[in-house]
């Protein structure tokens, strides 16, 4: 029992960031700002959503997306307008386009690249050296009963 409760309150956490004066009356737009809410960034708390954030500036954000949507905005042309505003960064998972893609592909990029030095190494340093020449071994039993 004390488990359930556990998991309740854990996954209800959210629930808690958005005040009851925020909510908005009409279940349909309610919803609607939830889902964009959940892929908005808080400015101010790092990878926390606006309805995750109990920050003024995510409430804040809260409110003008509710407006956005009261006033007829349709969802894309809410999150337009907060990305318009506050840049990408509000963007949880920001577009794969222009200087972005950069980014998307860094990661992948650098661990081919990664690869490729790991197997050379591993490849040159198999190889075997070549045997010493008479003189060579001669010099090293030399030096070996010494």
């Amino acid at each position: 029992m004390k488990r359930l409760i556990l998991i309740l309150c854990i996954l209800s956490g959210p629930a808690f960031a958005v005040e009851p004066s925020e909510i908005l009356d009409d279940p349909a737009l309610e919803e609607r700002a939830r889902e964009l809410s959940q892929g908005l960034r808080c400015p101010v708390c790092q990878n926390e959503t606006i309805d995750e954030s109990n920050a003024t500036l995510a409430q804040e954000l809260r409110i003008v997306l509710r407006e956005r949507l009261v006033a007829g905005d349709t969802d894309e042309e809410a999150v337009t307008y907060m990305v318009s505003r506050y840049g990408e960064y509000v963007l949880l998972r920001p577009d794969a386009r222009g200087a972005n893609l950069i980014l998307w592909l860094a990661a992948p990029l650098m661990l081919l690249l990664a690869l490729w030095v790991g197997i050379t190494a591993i490849r040159r340093r198999n190889i075997a050296p070549e045997p010493l020449s008479q003189d060579e071994e001669e010099a090293l039993e030399k030096i070996l009963k010494q």
